[in-house]
C-alpha cells in the first residue's frame, strides 16, 4: 500500500494573494529585458529567489521541455503554474517529514517495526496487525 493508495495525496494548494504577487514580482525582476518570458537562466534565478536553491540541470531541462514550444521561454502563466506545483510538492514533503519525525520517537532516522506498530495503533487502532506488517515489509508507505 503506497501513500497515494492510503489516501495521502498532495493536495491542491492555492497561493495567497500576497504570495501570488510575490511570484509575479520575482518573474518581473528576473525578466530584466521585459521580454515577457524567462529564459532557462532567468528561471534558475527565480527559483533561487523563491526557494533558496539553484535547480539542477535535470530540473531545468524538465521545466524547459514542458513549456509551450511556440514560445521563447517561460511566460508568466506557465511560471505561476510551475511555481505553484513546486510549492505544493514542498508542502507535501514537509508534511511527510513532520509525520515521520512524529513516529521516529528515538530520533534514529528510521522506523523499526515496533515504532511502526505503535504509530499505527495511535492513528489507526482498528487496522489489523497483519496489514501493518504487510505495509512495513513492503516499504511502500
Amino acid at each position: 500500500m503506497s501513500l497515494s493508495e492510503a489516501g495521502a495525496r498532495p493536495r491542491t494548494w492555492d497561493a495567497s494573494p500576497s504570495e501570488h504577487r510575490k511570484w509575479v514580482e520575482v518573474f518581473k525582476a528576473c525578466d530584466e529585458d521585459n521580454k515577457g518570458y524567462l529564459s532557462r537562466e532567468d528561471f534558475k534565478v527565480a527559483v533561487v529567489m523563491l526557494f533558496g536553491y539553484k535547480p539542477s540541470k535535470i530540473e531545468a531541462d524538465s521545466v524547459m521541455s514542458s513549456i509551450n514550444p511556440n514560445t521563447s521561454g517561460i511566460v508568466l502563466g506557465e511560471f505561476l503554474n510551475i511555481i505553484r506545483k513546486k510549492k505544493e510538492a514542498q508542502l507535501y514533503r514537509n508534511e511527510i517529514r513532520h509525520i515521520f519525525t512524529a513516529f521516529d520517537v528515538h530520533y534514529r532516522g528510521y522506523l523499526t517495526l515496533e515504532d511502526f506498530k505503535k504509530a499505527f495503533s495511535q492513528v489507526a487502532p482498528r487496522l489489523p496487525e497483519r496489514t501493518v506488517l504487510e505495509v512495513f515489509r513492503s516499504g511502500t508507505v
